[in-house]
C-alpha cells in the first residue's frame, strides 16, 4: 500500500517497537550471566507453559 509522504498511517499496534522493547529486558536480565546461566534461563523461558509476552 502506498501513500504519499505528507500522509503516514498511524499504527495501533507497532510490532518492531515491541521487538526491541522485549530484546532490551532480555539484555539487562541476562547481561553479566555465564553460558551455564543463560542456558538455564533459556531453558526455563522455552518449556515455561504460559506466553512469554505481557509478562
Amino acid at each position: 500500500m502506498e501513500m504519499n509522504k505528507k500522509s503516514k498511517k498511524l499504527k495501533e499496534f507497532d510490532s518492531v517497537s515491541m521487538m526491541r522493547e522485549i530484546r532490551d529486558s532480555i539484555n539487562l536480565e541476562t547481561k553479566d550471566m555465564t553460558f551455564e546461566e543463560l542456558r538455564k534461563y533459556i531453558d526455563s523461558k522455552l518449556t515455561k507453559k504460559s506466553r512469554l509476552i505481557g509478562q
